[in-house]
């Protein structure tokens, strides 16, 4: 029987979500859906053609922190994530639940992700199976302080213990803060090769200015949240510097801004450790 649950965050996007349940139906896996306040029929839908689904319907939108309500719900040790636009390729969960009792440390997973429908590897894969950080003795794969979420899975015993996905930064870019808490808290993430899931990007996409800007503001707020006030204050400027001649760059300074009552209530530097690692990723090349 499989330990591990599949958790899906969603909204607005039933036909790609009723796609990717299809094929997750090989998997004998559990499943949560949550719904992120959806105003199409994806609830009703998948409770209708999927009965074997769980459904967790918000009634709004929480961002990239419903995935910690499925992983509250789920009672399996580990938890893997889907997008409503992504599935796990046959045998990746059993594999990656056997890395798990192997690795008493392993907190994360990142596996390779494969692009559909031309099955091209995405190129992050490449980043993160070159990573500087060196995956040790004790690890399956090398240690990365960043992954795409889709194609993540987590013991759930860690994830719950860092807290999830923080619910300031909403969405895009939740990962890395994720794997900077978990590297604090001494759990490993690390990229295996041999995991594969399967990505078919959804047509269904807001402004691609608006992402940028998300994307901005989430980066500068992890830094904030997690870094030395001279980093934090550096990216800032550098932010302010760019936003002169780009308008998105200088709405996700502000959008920033907005948030720095609730970055201030949950602030705390990583320990030095980590810190080191964080600045090697992120030193020029």
């Amino acid at each position: 029987m499989t330990e591990t649950t599949v958790v899906i965050a969603t909204r607005d996007r039933v036909e790609e979500l009723v796609r990717t349940l299809g094929h997750l139906r090989r998997l004998s896996a559990p499943v949560i859906v949550v719904d992120n306040g959806s105003s199409d029929d994806t609830v009703a839908r998948v409770r209708r053609d999927f009965p074997q689904v769980r459904v967790l319907a918000l009634g709004h939108n929480v961002g990239a922190s419903a995935r910690n309500r499925g992983v509250r719900a789920a009672d399996t040790p580990y938890v893997a994530f889907c997008d409503d636009d992504s599935w796990w390729a046959p045998g990746a969960l059993d594999r990656a639940e056997e890395l798990f009792r192997g690795h008493p440390g392993l907190g994360l997973v990142a596996a390779r992700v494969v692009v559909e429908p031309e099955g091209r590897e995405d190129p992050v894969c490449a980043e993160m199976a070159s990573s500087p950080l060196g995956r040790g003795d004790d690890l399956p794969g090398p240690r990365v302080l960043g992954f795409i979420c889709c194609a993540s899975i987590v013991r759930r015993e860690a994830f719950l213990r860092v807290g999830g996905f923080n619910p300031v930064l909403f969405f895009p870019g939740e990962e890395r803060l994720f794997s900077w808490d978990m590297a604090a808290a001494g759990w490993a993430c690390c990229y295996v090769d041999e995991l594969v899931a399967h990505h078919r990007p959804s047509t269904s996409r807001g402004p691609s200015a608006a992402r940028r800007r998300a994307e901005m503001r989430n980066d500068l707020l992890t830094t904030w949240l997690r870094r030395p006030v001279g980093v934090g204050l550096a990216e800032a400027v550098a932010l302010a510097r760019r936003g002169a001649g780009d308008g998105v760059a200088w709405a996700a300074l502000g959008a920033a801004a907005l948030k720095l009552p609730a970055v201030l209530g949950q602030r705390r530097l990583l320990p030095a450790d980590v810190e080191r690692q964080v600045r090697l990723l992120t030193r020029p090349a």
